[in-house]
């Protein structure tokens, strides 16, 4: 996460990965090209970040196969799509299942170079939300099996009187299994608490 965002560069042709490689570099950003789908694949990482420059018609695999077999990863770079005149519904395609920009050939360098920015300030959010996801489960992972249930029921509303006849024991057990689920959680009040399992719930 904290490595430099390397822009990976996916186009059989290599003047195309040539040029794109120079403009990249040019205003200081790694570069990795890849003359087919498959040799990125062989290399893939899913801590890799930065953003994907793919071409949407390729030998071997396309573009679209591409996408659609890093859609079943973990994690994986943003992609902006390079398509010729011919492959606009493809890259609308593209689009529809995730990815950031579509620019036909021959493009702008400004404009491939906006799309660039744009597809890494994603990915730098994406992988905040995704640290900070990880970071929720493993406070979770603290739990016993009670206080879990005991964290299940405040959420759901329940004050702990109710909690305590629900479960069969006194309530000052269940407000200290709470004062455990707090410091657990490392949560300093009850929405901080509902706040954390809101983002579980919508992911």
């Amino acid at each position: 996460m904290h490595s430099d965002p390397v822009v990976f560069v996916i186009d059989d042709d290599q003047q195309v990965r040539e040029a794109i490689q120079l403009l990249m570099e040019s205003i200081g950003l790694k570069v990795a090209s890849f003359a087919s789908a498959q040799e990125y694949l062989d290399q893939f990482n899913t801590q890799d970040h930065g953003c994907l420059i793919l071409d949407v018609r390729m030998a071997s695999m396309s573009g679209l196969e591409l996408q659609a077999r890093l859609a079943a990863e973990e994690s994986h770079p943003p992609i902006v799509i390079i398509t010729g005149h011919g492959d606009v519904q493809m890259a609308v395609k593209a689009i529809q299942a995730g990815a950031v920009d579509f620019l036909e050939k021959p493009f702008n360098d400004q404009a491939l170079l906006d799309s660039v920015h744009h597809a890494i300030e994603k990915d730098l959010s994406q992988r905040g939300e995704a640290l900070k996801l990880a970071d929720i489960r493993t406070r979770l992972k603290r739990l016993t099996p009670r206080e879990r249930e005991v964290l299940d029921l405040v959420i759901a509303g329940q004050r702990n009187k109710v909690i305590a006849i629900d479960l069969g024991v006194s309530q000052s057990t269940i407000e200290a299994h709470r004062a455990k689920v707090m410091e657990k959680m490392e949560a300093a009040t009850l929405s901080d608490l509902m706040r954390m399992m809101l983002i579980l719930e919508l992911r």
